[in-house]
Order: structure tokens, then sequence, then C-alpha cells
């Protein structure tokens, strides 16, 4: 660590413990064998900040790190962001969309450094309700921008023309040949979460909210994105063009939204054609690299992390940050630091966006979760039959809907759902009652084919759907809706049974309970599952009843006690079923 760090070290090594802000322990330094004993801090950083960190932990260490009288040890891991998410995912009982699971090694740490705070935030509203880190205030940051390969940038004005994330939408989705644009998966990348949440705020301001336009004008975003998306930031660098040969640069990557740090990184690398990195307005939630200390750590551990977040809140912390092309949590920058052409510098007067400030400042947590959530319905692909209940309750108004029924507001929100699915999709669609067709509850309306064939008749037949006067035959519908899915069951695909009801079962002339639970074991097949979501509309149904049946089948229920969040609600539960299986 540079000399600065080392005096403040030696100066703290003639003083006994410190208290600072009345409950967390400042620098001690002690030599090592006068130490009591030995605390060893886990501390899993983000690839890019984790070589500032171990060095300057590395150098903490040296120096004879201590509180009180115990000495500190630091093992600091270079660990990506979503595999520690999806270990504290796990181990909270929360479930984020997209993530997956966590292995069977994943280890939490005491201490994490994510790139992002909206990983914390996503944690917490994905069900982690324990979930309550310490601290959580920036040590870094890195603007995030769209980069484009140079001779892209100047076609579009770059550096004189000050761009908007509008912009950015009209260029990727119209004109005969639009901008290539492709994203890191925005809910396993934080650059690529924000970045999507910028360009659905642009393509949200083509129309009021909810309008077709709008809605239009994210999908098309979406898909445009959709087209040229990785798994891995590495996969995404490596489609920019190679070379400065027209065709090249044409049938390669135009656009994708990384942080400040990668374009710096890649150009480091001296490729045949650099990244010009474009700060569009309105400036997107830039990475803010929290200091997050996780729940449940031992108090001594807790004292420890409190220092070490001390020792990286330093001046010489900043001038470590910069060899790594990150700024200091204000968005200066220290020595060595070599900023792109156009970026802001608070030193230079230049607008710059709002930092996430841990966990709460500056995020919206709603808008994040409807964000991961419309992106993993609009880009996955599954073979789905819809049944939708259509027994005489559903003719009951709907207060919050200005006197829509709940027929109305479910086909709407059926409808609304399926403008997202793209045409790999392949869905079906039953009605259900009692005695719809004789004594048989169910009827089909539409087929399960792709929706490349069938989108037309599925939209059709949604319009003209009606409530009866029936009763709700949920049981026996349930097993001929699961038996369906079964028959001509698609390998690398989720195959699934979304049924909407807003009452108990009360056919008293079909199965029991007990005897579809029994019955949806016996049929049950493990290599080839068929996943059941049960969506219970109002507050006439029964969790309970919901949870025993999907409970057998892969599955989950949830409950829109407001039937106008029906739509909300279906695309959550579209969102967060497990990987295809392959």
């Amino acid at each position: 660590m540079r000399s600065s760090l080392r005096g403040a070290g030696a100066a703290a090594a003639a003083t006994v413990l410190v208290v600072v802000a009345g409950s967390w322990f400042g620098y001690q330094q002690l030599a090592g064998p006068s130490c009591s004993g030995r605390i060893q801090l886990s501390v899993a950083a983000a690839p890019e900040i984790a070589p500032a960190v171990k060095a300057a932990a590395d150098q903490w260490v040296a120096d004879g790190a201590a509180v009180g009288g115990t000495c500190i040890g630091v093992n600091v891991a270079s660990s990506e962001p979503v595999d520690v998410a999806a270990a504290v995912a796990s181990k909270h009982g929360a479930t984020l969309a997209g993530v997956g699971q966590a292995s069977g090694t994943a280890v939490t740490p005491d201490v994490w450094v994510p790139d992002s705070s909206t990983w914390l935030l996503r944690l917490k509203s994905g069900g982690a309700t324990a979930f309550a880190p310490a601290n959580g205030a920036s040590i870094a940051r890195s603007p995030v921008v769209v980069a484009m390969p140079e001779p892209v940038a100047t076609r579009v004005g770059w550096p004189d023309k000050k761009l908007a994330w509008t912009d950015l939408l009209r260029a990727v989705t119209t004109g005969k040949s639009p901008l290539k644009a492709g994203i890191v998966e925005p809910t396993q990348d934080a650059a690529g979460l924000s970045g999507l949440l910028s360009l659905t705020a642009a393509a949200s301001s083509t129309g009021s909210a909810g309008s077709p336009d709008a809605r239009g004008a994210m999908i098309g975003a979406l898909r445009a994105l959709a087209t040229n998306r990785s798994s891995i930031r590495q996969d995404l660098l490596a489609r920019f063009p190679r070379s400065s040969d027209p065709t090249a640069i044409a049938s390669g990557l135009g656009a994708a939204a990384l942080s400040e740090e990668d374009v710096i990184a890649y150009n480091q690398t001296k490729p045949p054609i650099p990244l010009a990195a474009l700060y569009l307005d309105p400036p997107p939630m830039p990475l803010d690299y929290p200091f997050a200390v996780l729940p449940g750590i031992e108090p001594d551990k807790a004292s420890a992390a409190q220092v070490l977040f001390e020792v990286l809140t330093t001046p010489g912390f900043r001038d470590r940050l910069a060899m790594q092309s990150l700024r200091s949590p204000n968005g200066n920058w220290g020595e060595g630091f070599k900023a792109p052409q156009g970026a802001p510098s608070p030193a230079g007067g230049a607008t710059l966006p709002p930092t996430g400030q841990g966990a709460a400042g500056g995020l919206d947590p709603t808008a994040i979760k409807s964000a991961t959530t419309t992106w993993a319905v609009a880009t996955q692909s599954g073979r789905m039959l819809a049944v939708i209940d259509v027994s005489g309750s559903m003719k009951d108004p709907v207060a919050t809907a200005n006197g829509a029924t709940r027929e109305q507001v479910t086909v709407e929100a059926a409808s609304q759902g399926l403008s997202l699915f793209d045409d790999s999709w392949s869905i079906g669609l039953w009605t259900f009652s009692t005695n719809l067709r004789g004594s048989q509850d169910w009827q089909e309306l539409v087929g399960i084919r792709p929706l490349s064939s069938n989108r037309g008749a599925l939209q059709q037949r949604l319009a003209g759907i009606k409530p009866s006067d029936g009763n709700t035959g949920l049981y026996d519908t349930m097993l001929a809706a699961y038996k369906e899915v079964q028959k001509e069951w698609e390998p690398g695909k989720v195959n699934s049974v979304v049924l909407f009801t807003d009452g108990k079962n009360d056919d008293k002339n079909g199965i029991s309970r007990a005897a579809l639970i029994q019955k949806l074991k016996e049929i049950r097949d493990p290599e080839q599952p068929v996943r059941v979501i049960i969506i219970g509309i109002g507050t006439e149904v029964s969790k309970a009843e919901l949870d025993a049946i999907t409970k057998e089948a892969d599955g989950g229920a949830f409950v829109a006690t407001d039937p106008t969040k029906i739509g909300e609600i279906f695309l959550q539960a579209i969102a967060l079923r497990p990987p295809a299986p392959r």
C-alpha cells in the first residue's frame, strides 16, 4: 500500500483501541506475537475490484491488523456477483428471476462487495425477508455507458453530439438496418440491468404508461437486445468487430450497455477497433460496489469488517481503484486513471448519475423487479397450456378496475402476457367451470401449437371468453390439463399448466383433492416434468388448497387478492420458473 496509508498504520500502532461512531472499532496495529487470538475474515468481491481490495487488505494485515488484541486475517476471493447472489438467495429462501440455483459447494462470505446495490435490493424484494446486511456503503464506482465501436459511434454523432436513450431506442428498433445492440443477461449482470432499465424507461416515454405504443416500443427493444444477448461479459465483448473492414464492422456488435471499466479494460488490449464510451442522458444507474457485511456473522468478525471498510475508504485506496480503472464513490478518480473521451468528472463540473448509496438510495425496487421479470418472460421459450376459470363467480365486478368483471380483468392480463411471448413459444387455451361439455368440466378453445401459427387464434378466442353459470370444477380440470401437457412433452422447454381460478373446487361429481394429489404422484415423470402454476383471483380462493396441488407438480401457487394485479403476478410466476431440462 502507498506510503500515506503506511504512515497512518504506524501512527495507529502507537494508540490504544479507538471507538468509531460509538460502536465500531477503528485501527489498532499490534505485532503478531502479542495477539490473543485470530479472526479470519472472508470477503467475496466482484472480479474487477477484487485486486484492489486484496492489495489493501494484504497490506493492512502485513502492517499488523488487529481488533481488541485479536489479529485479523483477510481472505479476498474474486467472485462473480451472480454466483454469490445465488448462494445468498438459497440460504435465505429468496428467488431471483434468471439467477438459477446455487452450486452445491457455494459458501456465503462474511463480507460481500458486489458490483451493484441492485443485488442487495433484489435479494430483499425476492423473498429474503431476514436479509439485512450491515453497512452497504459504496467503496467504488463505475458509470454505465453504451459501448460502441468508434466508427459506429462517429456515425451517430460521437463525440460532439450528446445522445439520449430515446435516440438509442430508435436506432435499435427502427429503420432498414437497425443498430445491432447486445446485452449481458440483465438478470445476471448489473450493468446489463442498468442499461435495460434506461432503455425500457425510454420506451415508456413513447406514450402513456401501459399504452399500446409504449408496450410495443418496450417489446421491440427487448426482442432487439435478446437477439444478441450473452450470458457472460467476455462473450459479448468478443462480438464487437475485430477488423476495420466495413463488412466486419457492419456484421459485428454495434452497441451494448457496459461499465466504464469494461470499456477501458477492453481498449487496453489494443483491439483493431477501439470502443467509444457514450454517456447517454438521462444518466443510467452506475455500478456502486457496496461493502455489505452479511447477516449472521460473529460480532468480532463484524468489528473486523468495519475496520476493513475504513481501510477501503482512505485516499490511498482511491489510487488502487484507479489501477483497476475504477472511480472512488463520489465519481472522482485517483492517480493513473485514464478516462475515456467524454467521461464526466465532478472535478470538471459535469453531471454524474446518482450512486445507489447502498441498498436504499436512488434505487426503485419495483422498477427493478418489473424489468427483470419482463425480460425473463420475453426472452425465454416454453410450452404452456393456459386454463381460465369461467364459473359464474367470474362475473363479479372488481372494485379497483372501474367495474370490469373478474373475467375481463383475467382475460386482459392473459392477452397482455401473450404479447410478450415470442414465436418460439407453444401455447394452448382451455376454459373450465362445471359441465361445460356434457359432464366434462373443461373445454379446449385452442390446441397447444407454436405461436408462429397460433397467435391470431389465441387472441381471437381469448377475446370471446364469457363466464358461464356453472361452478368451479377445479380438480377434474387440473388432472386433464396435466395429462394434456404430458402427451407431447417437448424437450428443451419448460412444459407447464398455468391455471387461473377465483374459487375453491365445488364439483360434487368430480374427484376429491386427495384423489387428484395421488393421481399426480402416480403419473408424474421426473424425466419429463410438467410444472403447474395456479393463480388464485380474489379473496375466496384457498391458498392451502392450491399449494397442496402445486407441491406435487414442481409448481407454485400465487394469489392476487386484488384482481387488477393478476397480470403482474402472472409474469412473476412465469419468470421464476426453473431452467428448462436439457
